[in-house]
């Protein structure tokens, strides 16, 4: 079993770093400038966390953060700001985006019919293929590689103590749930503001960047079992003791993600007058998710408060 561990927390941290280092590759070919290959620099930290994992917790992972996961972030963060930066200053008149399988025929098609020439000249036919594409299908692609395997590396990161396998299945639908909430904002917003407010992109990117922050932490389901063993427990137990999972949960919706997402929907809505159908839905999402978690807190507290009254009720004899 210790083998499978081992294999599992190498893997995932050998993908990380893959997906990482085509996002630093991305980036020093659209930069011309090999000064950015330095931000593998970024790499040492996971591999240490790695060494010291394997050799103090046999592979495995912590129960409420994952350092691993973290780190990921913290490794191709960089290369999308960068990327998304200079598209934004930076635009192709004419490029192909994988937005029908003929244009990803034609793309694939041109490379083939290059297959008699040398090296040198098939690299130069490679390099002419890449700059045909657009590149936001670069930056798409890292946004959607990345949300995936931080989904995929922690299902096969080995368990950390006190997780259950029920416990990591309900983590890993919030996590689906989440990633795609916040790659609908990224692509959605981000392509109605570029030409209004370039200010504003640093704003969205900083947003998008704390929202995905969230993905290390493992509190809002972590403590299901104990809040649910809570119930049962003595009345005087407190307001955190018994809904902490619930109460984390809330606070992801209101200030890590929901709450940021529509505080910038509405400022793109109102100030910058941008307005079609997709972003008035996701607004009203977004402020519905807002209104039902206050409401939900507020259903907690007063349930709480009514159970500790009953408890301190004193019986009639």
């Amino acid at each position: 079993m210790w083998i499978f561990k081992f294999i599992s927390a190498i893997t995932t941290r050998a993908l990380f770093i893959l997906v990482s280092l085509m996002g630093i590759w991305r980036v020093t070919w659209v930069k011309n400038d090999p000064i950015y290959w330095l931000l593998t620099i970024l790499f040492l930290p996971l591999v240490v966390e790695m060494i010291i994992t394997l050799k103090s917790r046999k592979g495995q992972d912590y129960k409420w953060f994952s350092p691993a996961i973290f780190l990921f972030l913290i490794s191709i963060i960089p290369s999308i700001w960068i990327l998304e930066l200079n598209h934004q200053e930076d635009s192709i008149a004419q490029c192909k985006n994988f937005d029908s399988w003929q244009n990803l025929s034609n793309v694939s098609s041109r490379n083939e019919t290059n297959g008699n020439l040398t090296s040198q000249s098939y690299l130069k036919s490679v390099n002419q293929v890449f700059k045909t594409i657009c590149p936001n299908v670069w930056i798409l692609g890292l946004h959607q590689s990345a949300l995936l395997l931080v989904i995929v590396g922690r299902w096969l990161l080995p368990l950390g103590g006190g997780v259950t396998r029920d416990e990591l299945s309900q983590l890993l639908i919030v996590f689906v749930g989440t990633a795609a909430d916040i790659l609908e904002f990224t692509s959605e917003t981000l392509s109605d503001v570029k030409d209004n407010n370039p200010q504003l992109v640093y704003i969205i990117l900083a947003v998008w960047t704390w929202s995905m922050l969230q993905f290390p932490l493992h509190v809002a389901v972590g403590n299901a079992e104990q809040d649910a063993d809570g119930e049962e427990g003595p009345s005087e137990a407190s307001l955190w003791a018994k809904h902490s999972a619930n109460i984390w949960s809330i606070v992801g919706a209101l200030f890590i993600q929901d709450g940021p997402f529509l505080v910038v929907r509405l400022t793109v809505m109102t100030y910058f007058q941008t307005f079609h159908q997709m972003i008035l839905f996701f607004t009203i999402k977004n402020s519905l998710v807002v209104t039902l978690n206050l409401y939900r807190l507020v259903v907690i507290c007063m349930d709480s408060r009514s159970g500790a009254g009953r408890g301190s009720a004193i019986p009639i004899v």
